[in-house]
């Protein structure tokens, strides 16, 4: 009989980096535009919990994402929530898809309960802000690689953004 998969036993460890490192990229571009900035200070102090609903048994459960806007208007992650100012749901029925939309831009299905206000500041930042990989790729190995690998990216995500979706159980596609 083999060993039992040991992620469960890793996940108390592993999940607060990666949160960690998720809130980094997220701030990342946030800072990269200022308007963005501007438009997060006046909710300073004030907490967004991130959850994920229908997300697969066969996967090791996620904590809730809880991110508090700082003073200068970029994002930092709390241990825990104590209700939160805004709660986000997301579908993660396909967690696959979920990851590739995010990383082509594409807006996932959501709920969200809370202040309507910082919901629309918020709203106003998924709509207008992206990630701008190939720039950032452009500082470590010139444009023109950078270029490349851009291409090859968003074909590699095409292909599996396509059989995620083939796999997708039938409603589970539709946003």
């Amino acid at each position: 009989m083999s060993a039992p998969w040991p992620l469960p036993s890793l996940s108390p460890l592993l999940i607060p980096a990666l949160q960690d490192r998720l809130v980094l990229l997220i701030n990342h571009v946030v800072s990269r535009e200022a308007v963005a900035m501007q438009r997060l200070r006046p909710w300073a102090g004030r907490t967004l919990v991130v959850s994920l609903s229908g997300w697969p048994s066969l996967l090791p459960a996620l904590p809730d994402l809880v991110l508090r806007i700082t003073p200068a208007g970029l994002f930092e992650r709390e241990q825990e929530a104590a209700g939160g100012d805004l709660r986000v749901e997301l579908d993660a029925a396909n967690p696959a898809r979920l990851a590739l939309g995010a990383l082509s831009g594409e807006t996932p299905s959501i709920k969200v309960q809370g202040d309507a206000a910082l919901a629309g500041d918020l709203n106003w930042l998924a709509d207008n802000l992206r990630w701008d990989l190939e720039d950032d790729l452009a500082g470590l190995v010139g444009p023109l690689a950078a270029r490349q690998l851009a291409q090859l990216g968003r074909g590699v995500a095409a292909a599996v953004s396509g059989l995620a979706q083939r796999w997708a159980p039938s409603g589970a596609g539709a946003a």
